[in-house]
């Protein structure tokens, strides 16, 4: 029995030094951790269990018979992240670039059954330097296990995916079939082929960073959610997206203590609208007087800036946030903010996480080149989501909820559960200037003034239709209130709607207008 553990010990030893010390330190110098070193700083400290940690690749193909690694470049196994328990995977780059091979999915495929089964969410780390080639098709049918279970785990256990190195080709497909993905600027990249595959085929030069750099995917894609300085930011970061989640989609978000009267009063609310209506504000600080303090977290930020969406709480319990932003393009609606908003409704709805619309948009943004890209298709998309989601759902119209944009956001036609409206809010067919061009034109054009004939036109429709009180009267807002009272109107609607019995028709599914 001495030898046999003895030999268990030095097979373990070998384990826990990945590639060696050379590939460690190279590794350090690109200022990146391995992969046990991330997953010492994500999970609670002795909480980590692993599985398959001994397993070396089982071939003997094209140059690699002398190159078995106990664990075949992954590590996998459970821990716990603040107490929770969570599935992992961590990529190591030290061993075989971390190259992803038959072992490899044989390990994360285990994981995610594993997950699924027990109702925990799946962290993947993912560095790698894509397929082993010299596995041939095996590589490829492994990634195809993996996506497989991405999608089968897809609204039943949160997944979440860190980019914190290389990710080219077929591995790409599973991060973007996960619910979240961070990247860390700098070390991290994706893309389906390479720099020089695409300068050998379309003649374009492009650098890695510029081609599939953490900036790329934050800002111009919409593939990744978040983008962090390094790779303890972005474990840290995950840290915290869980503690908004459920472990699975037949529990509830935790609720904690975070000391935020719930009562609060901010002055500020009531002068935070401009008088004039063209003027912008920032979304970002309403929103911070209304929710808990500190408890705001936007999700892709960086994309489509012209709407925000984000986690917060209320009360300490978790909601879903998604707003206008009138400092950007007036907050309009657009193909990329409807693909943003549509996403993350459907996310909170099947975490179970309550949805809180705020409304100021002008509209839909008028184009060429938006209509010629499908923004009907995109928009649809907005519509859908509110439509089938069952959560609990709020809004607050702040200031403009003009025509289409007002029926998309979260309307009692969408089975909005509340809608409060500010004394500032305008909801109508049309704004007044498109009102006169349409109605009053030949009024005015008769008159002795015209200018004058169209500004008493402006002045009427905004008196008659710009307020919130006709919705009022039609029963479209449930109340008008005053912005000082959001935080506590909010709090205690979701104490009535969080028993919400969830309801839906019996079908396979309908046909998201993707």
């Amino acid at each position: 029995m001495s030898d046999q553990l003895s030999d268990l010990r030095k097979k373990r030893e070998q384990a826990l030094q990945g590639g060696g010390e050379a590939r460690i330190e190279a590794q350090h110098k690109r200022g990146q951790l391995t992969a046990r070193e991330r997953l010492s700083v994500l999970l609670d400290e002795g909480s980590f269990q692993e599985f398959g940690g001994l397993a070396p690749h089982n071939t003997t193909d094209f140059q690699m018979a002398d190159k078995r690694y106990p664990g075949d470049g992954v590590v996998t196994g459970f821990g716990k992240i603040n107490g929770r328990r969570v599935a992992v995977y961590a990529q190591d780059f030290t061993v075989l670039g971390g190259s992803f091979s038959e072992v490899q999915a044989n390990k994360i495929s285990r994981m995610q059954d594993m997950a699924m089964e027990a109702g925990i969410p799946m962290v993947g780390l993912n560095d790698s330097g894509g397929a082993r080639v010299q596995e041939g098709v095996r590589s490829l049918a492994a990634y195809g296990e993996v996506f497989f279970r991405n999608v089968k785990a897809s609204g039943v256990v949160p997944q979440v995916s860190l980019i914190m190195g290389p990710c080219a080709g077929g591995a790409v497909y599973s991060p973007a079939l996960t619910d979240f993905v961070i990247m860390v600027a700098q070390t991290s990249n994706m893309f389906l082929t390479g720099p020089e595959i695409i300068k050998s085929v379309t003649g374009e030069d492009v650098s890695t960073e510029d081609l599939g750099g953490a900036w790329v995917h934050n800002q111009r894609s919409g593939v990744a959610h978040f983008e962090v300085a390094d790779d303890t930011a972005a474990l840290e970061l995950t840290k915290l997206l869980l503690s908004y989640l459920p472990q699975n989609n037949s529990e509830d978000a935790p609720q904690l203590i975070t000391g935020d009267d719930p009562a609060r009063l901010e002055a500020e609310l009531n002068t935070l609208i401009p008088d004039d209506d063209n003027l912008p504000y920032d979304m970002r600080e309403l929103l911070g007087l209304v929710f808990d303090k500190g408890s705001l977290l936007q999700v892709s930020e960086q994309y489509a800036a012209n709407a925000i969406t984000a986690f917060a709480r209320l009360d300490g319990h978790s909601v879903g946030v998604v707003a206008n932003q009138p400092s950007v393009l007036s907050g309009v609606l657009d193909i990329d903010s409807s693909d943003k908003i549509s996403r993350f409704v459907r996310l909170c709805d099947a975490y179970n996480v309550p949805v809180i619309t705020f409304v100021d948009c002008p509209g839909y943004l008028p184009g060429v080149q938006q209509e010629y890209s499908g923004v009907i298709r995109h928009g649809a998309k907005i519509i859908y989501a509110y439509s089938q989601a069952t959560v609990p759902k709020l809004c607050v119209v702040t200031r403009k909820a003009i025509g289409g944009s007002y029926v998309a956001l979260s309307s009692k036609q969408m089975g909005n559960d509340i809608a409060f409206a500010w004394p500032s809010a305008q909801i109508a067919v049309m704004g007044a200037d498109g009102a006169a061009r349409l109605l009053n034109r030949r009024a005015a054009a008769a008159s002795e003034d015209p200018k004058q004939a169209n500004a008493d036109f402006i002045a009427e429709y905004r008196e008659k239709f710009l307020n919130p009180y006709r919705a009022a009267d039609l029963g479209q807002i449930d109340e008008v209130i005053e912005p000082v009272e959001t935080r506590l109107r909010l709090i205690r609607a979701l104490e009535v709607l969080r028993t919400k019995v969830q309801t839906a028709l019996p079908k396979k599914h309908g046909l998201f207008p993707v």
